[in-house]
């Protein structure tokens, strides 16, 4: 056997190490580089959780998103309702139990979309006839009223009332009864003795008697 020196023996053993701490580190590398890659996986995967997540609750608020109504006049079940966003006064007046008999929807949009807090109203037949002898009726009744965020009756609504202290001759003569002669006694009365107080002083002008007052008192107000 060939004698080895001890300078090839420090060599060898140098090699050796070298061999050793390259193979080492390699495997170093190699598992470092997996549990990066393993790492950077799981961070990829959780993000597209919470992609998820934020979807499907997304989703979930728009198939839940629902608006409040207030439903009242000639309805079965007058009250405050929760529907689905894109409802229909139909939908509006179905939940309510539906209309009265003596119910008026002749001029009811009942396709009209609803919008959160509006109101649908739907007028009596007798509540209609009143306003047309008054001449107060709106024949445009389209379910929606800008304005108030009511449906089923345009601005004028059946309870508005004529002030018997600022009215003028046309508003007075509208109401059923009185004339321009009494309308004109009238508005001569409140500029001799003054604004009325209360509706029934109004008997005090001549030609307004009990049961003409009768017919009126619940369209005057001062």
């Amino acid at each position: 056997m060939k004698y080895i020196s001890k300078k090839q023996k420090i060599l060898l053993i140098v090699i050796i190490s070298i061999i050793t701490i390259g193979i080492s580190y390699y495997a170093y590398a190699a598992k470092l580089n997996e549990e990066i890659s393993i790492e950077k996986q799981n961070e990829e995967l959780e993000i597209e959780e919470e992609k998820t997540e934020e979807s499907e609750e997304e989703k979930a608020e728009k198939e839940t998103k629902k608006i409040i109504v207030h439903v009242s006049g000639a309805i079965k079940k007058e009250g405050i309702y929760e529907l689905d966003e894109n409802s229909r006064v139909a939908n509006a007046i179905e939940v309510a139990g539906g209309i009265t008999e003596n119910a008026y929807t002749k001029e009811i949009n009942l396709a009209l979309a609803l919008e959160d807090g509006m109101k649908i109203y739907i007028p009596t037949k007798e509540e209609v006839e009143k306003e047309m002898k008054l001449g107060t009726y709106n024949s445009n009744v389209s379910g929606n009223d800008n304005n108030s965020k009511e449906s089923g009756k345009s601005s004028n609504k059946s309870n508005e009332k004529i002030n018997i202290n600022t009215a003028t001759r046309e508003e007075l003569d509208k109401l059923p009864g009185v004339g321009e002669t009494t309308a004109d006694k009238i508005i001569n009365y409140r500029e001799e003795n003054g604004e009325f107080k209360k509706i029934e002083e109004i008997k005090e002008v001549k030609g307004i008697g009990d049961s003409k007052f009768e017919e009126i008192k619940d369209l005057i107000e001062v």
